[in-house]
Order: structure tokens, then C-alpha cells, then sequence
């Protein structure tokens, strides 16, 4: 595997490579964290004490699907959740596209929440705003983007969709589980929220508010705009024109939000977008360690991890 520096300019530079087998990725899939060390043949030969340019390191990544009235009735052809017997709809392909890089560095993809509210098949019928969306809220995680997109599709049907549109809940939620992180584990694991949704956000306010107290935590938040609908707030919210500000004025700390509208991608390629989505991820962890003082492990530290299974 190739590492690379992603510059906006197109002048990528070139970090090291690793290689990985079948049998330490397992180690992964069984649970336990995996790193590699990322080696630079050309500071290999011209250093002395070159070890490596640094490790590899698998992340948390948290999903969120809008399933708001607004998407339409997943029976009807015309509903953006609509699952056609031979293509998959926009959901589905802006998930895979960016889930299947996302990971590519998570031991487990973590798809706990799906938003905003639909009207949960209980009795009475209630309203959520962050439902896990395999209905097991004290274990919601899926095994893969393969497990995510089958637990999309057994989910519609047993869901009757409603509003409104609130994003604020998931960050603050996700938000938590970084929190504790940084209490317990020095930080040493970055989540990424992707959130999918179909229109205009109906709590602003509480969104800047969450925004802002998220970009003291070690996470990104990542929105695909689907559809058609007027996405002018979700540009606000991703602070490319202007420092991004909660109600009472405190600014983020710094850069976490990147918003990316799928019908611009809607005819390139998977990769295309997988590579726009996920852009401004390397520079927002690199500037979250940095804020923070926190350098990555010497490769010692990781020997234990690299323990794996017959």
C-alpha cells in the first residue's frame, strides 16, 4: 500500500509504502488494532537512523443516513431510498463509494447511527433522531460496508419515514465517544462521522454549536448532499469561505467539516468522489495531534499489536 500527502495544488507527495498479508489483516477483522510502519526507500538508504515515516494506524468511522419524509417512500420508484432490483440508488452508491475507503483504515467500520428521524416500527410508534440502525442499540456496530449496505436494506422496510431534519444529535452523540477517548486512550484513535442526507437542516444553530465543540475532539464530520435540494448551508457548515461560528460567537477550533454534493460526482467514478470526500481528513488528524502535542508511537510501543492468530 502507497502513502501519499494530498496537496489542493496537485502536488502530492510521496510519504512511503507497506506491505500487509491476508494474515495480519485478519487480526483486524478478529478484533484486535493492526499497524504498520510506513517506510521511505529513499530516507532508508540516506539516513542512518531512519526507522520509518511513520505508522499506519487503523480508525473509528461512524455513519448517518437522513431518512426524513423528504427522501420520499422507499416503495415508491421516485424516493431517493428507493432499492431498484438492478442499481443501487444514491444512498447506496455515495456509502459505498466513501465507506469502502473509510475502511480501509477501520479494524471494524462502526455504523451505529443512522438519522435523522424516521417513526421506529415500536408500539406507540416513536420518533428518533440517531436509531441504530440494525435496532440493536447496545451493539449497533456493522461487520464491514457489506453489513452496512444489508442493514440499509433490511431497515426500510420496517421504517415509516418522518421529520424533520436534525444533524446536531448525531455529532453530539459521535462527539461523546471521541470525548471519552481522549480521557481514557490519550487520543491515540480519530473518528470520522459521514453523514448522508437529502435537504436543508432544520437545527442550524444547534449544528454550529455541536460543530464547534467537536473541533476540540479528535473527529471529522464528513456530509454527502443527495439530491437536488439547495445545499447552501451545508457550504457554511464546511468553513471553506469563512471561520464557521456557534450562535454565541465562539469559532471552531479548527477545520473538521467537509461537505461534497453527490450530484457532482453523480456520473465519475466511485474513486472520484471517495477522493473528494475525503480530502481535507489527512490535514484535520495532523492538526488535531498537533494542537493537542501528541506524536505518534515509536514502532516499539506497537510490538504487541502485530501478535496475531494461526
Amino acid at each position: 500500500c502507497t502513502v501519499w500527502d494530498w496537496d489542493s495544488n496537485g502536488k502530492h507527495d510521496y510519504i512511503g509504502e507497506f506491505e500487509a498479508s491476508f494474515k495480519e489483516m485478519r487480526g483486524a477483522i478478529d478484533g484486535r488494532q493492526v499497524q504498520w510502519p510506513c517506510m521511505n526507500s529513499k530516507y532508508k538508504t540516506k539516513k542512518k537512523n531512519y526507522k520509518n515515516s511513520g505508522i499506519v494506524i487503523l480508525n473509528q468511522c461512524k455513519v448517518a443516513i437522513d431518512f426524513t419524509a423528504s427522501n420520499g417512500d422507499p416503495r415508491n420508484s421516485c424516493s431517493l431510498h428507493y432499492i431498484h432490483p438492478f442499481q443501487p440508488n444514491e444512498y447506496l452508491k455515495a456509502l459505498v463509494a466513501v465507506g469502502e475507503i473509510c475502511q480501509d483504515y477501520d479494524r471494524h467500520l462502526t455504523v451505529s447511527l443512522f438519522l435523522p428521524p424516521p417513526l421506529l416500527p415500536l408500539f406507540p410508534l416513536q420518533v428518533s433522531h440517531d436509531f441504530a440502525v440494525n435496532f440493536n442499540e447496545e451493539n449497533p456496530e456493522c461487520a464491514g460496508i457489506q453489513g452496512v449496505v444489508e442493514a440499509y436494506q433490511a431497515c426500510l422496510p420496517k421504517l415509516q419515514l418522518y421529520g424533520p431534519t436534525n444533524i446536531a444529535p448525531i455529532i453530539q452523540k459521535v462527539a461523546n465517544t471521541a470525548s471519552q477517548e481522549v480521557h481514557t486512550k490519550e487520543a491515540m484513535q480519530y473518528f470520522i462521522l459521514l453523514i448522508l442526507t437529502d435537504g436543508v437542516i432544520t437545527d442550524m444553530a444547534d449544528t454550529r454549536e455541536a460543530i464547534v465543540q467537536a473541533s476540540h475532539l479528535p473527529m471529522s464530520v464528513i456530509i454527502v448532499g443527495i439530491g437536488s435540494a439547495d445545499f447552501s448551508d451545508m457550504q457554511m457548515l464546511d468553513g471553506d469561505d469563512g471561520i464557521l461560528r456557534s450562535p454565541k460567537g465562539e469559532p471552531v477550533l479548527r477545520d473538521i467539516v467537509q461537505f461534497v454534493p453527490f450530484r457532482n460526482f453523480k456520473h465519475a467514478s466511485p474513486a472520484a468522489l471517495a477522493k473528494s470526500v475525503l480530502a481535507e481528513v489527512p490535514n484535520q488528524v495532523v492538526d488535531y495531534y498537533n494542537s493537542k502535542g501528541i506524536k505518534p508511537k515509536v514502532p516499539s510501543q506497537f510490538q504487541s499489536s502485530r501478535q496475531f492468530g494461526p
